[in-house]
């Protein structure tokens, strides 16, 4: 299975950064021929800030029911027009809550934001990196400080994933949607620990209730998918996906994760597609290993 990725991108001529494959718990392959490094993962940051709302989810400090600006800033909700006021979580999280600019703009984020109206009624489903930056705002207040502090010690301290590079808003907010870079290392075990519902190395992270919630598809795309918080939602699998070809593909039931970093402006798609292929043409091993990253 490794060799026929590996194959398929050089005969296709799609360059990548770094590979990871992990079935069942076994590392197939790691590509990274310039090294394990940290490339921006773009909006793969996104899942991540899912992964944040999760964890504050299991401690009962916010729930997808929720309405978001409750848990702004008053003089920033006080802006809010009475519709976005009683918008839940759950619209952000599915990016349904209207249809927001591609990216928050000028010196104060939240104001322009909240003052902007993009139409709450419409519940389709409209790209933007708002919705996973406002999740964030929301989430410190909601978490009572620094929204990496928590990622911290909730999710990535237990993943023994050191600290990486992220960007804030102007109003040092935490900024959600872009801005984080990683190794496809790291990527591939954030993968691992989806696929494993919350749980790894015999240490619950997530409650897999909250880890099914975020990867169940609940509007289509228009693209051929779907989408759930801040994942996309295949037919057999789902995934954390930045522009330009970063990406790590989760399949269930194959028990199986490939991850890769890379710049493919033109391409990601094709990217996308050879990891498809190779995971449709793998045969299930007999024998079930553990985690990866065991200790």
């Amino acid at each position: 299975m490794t060799d026929a990725f590996i194959s398929r991108l050089e005969e296709s001529g799609l360059e990548v950064f770094s590979a990871e494959i992990i079935c069942r718990g076994e590392r197939l392959l790691h590509d990274a021929p310039g090294g394990d490094v940290r490339h921006p993962v773009y909006s793969a940051a996104k899942s991540i800030t899912s992964a944040a709302f999760s964890a504050a989810w299991d401690e009962g400090l916010v729930s997808p029911e929720m309405p978001l600006c409750s848990f702004l800033e008053k003089r920033y909700a006080a802006l809010a027009s009475p519709e976005m006021k009683a918008l839940p979580f759950h619209r952000f999280l599915t990016m349904t809550a209207g249809a927001y600019p591609f990216r928050p703009e000028g010196d104060d984020w939240l104001g322009a934001i909240l003052r902007n109206d993009p139409g709450h009624s419409d519940e389709s489903f409209h790209y933007s990196n708002i919705p996973a930056y406002l999740v964030g705002a929301a989430l410190e207040n909601a978490v009572g400080g620094d929204l990496m502090k928590f990622l911290r010690s909730r999710i990535l301290d237990p993943l023994r994933i050191d600290e990486f590079p992220f960007s804030r808003s102007p109003e040092g907010h935490f900024y959600g949607a872009t801005g984080i870079e990683l190794s496809v290392s790291e990527l591939a075990l954030l993968g691992q620990l989806y696929l494993r519902k919350g749980e790894l190395n015999g240490s619950r992270i997530i409650s897999r209730q909250h880890i099914e919630a975020a990867v169940t598809p609940y509007t289509a795309t228009g693209a051929g998918d779907s989408y759930g918080y801040f994942f996309r939602i295949g037919k057999d699998h789902f995934s954390m996906v930045g522009k330009w070809g970063q990406r790590c593909v989760i399949f269930p039931e194959k028990e199986l994760v490939i991850a890769y970093l890379s710049y493919q402006p033109e391409r990601a798609d094709e990217l996308y597609r050879a990891a498809l292929l190779t995971a449709a043409e793998y045969s299930e091993p007999t024998q079930k290993t553990g985690d990866v990253y065991e200790t």
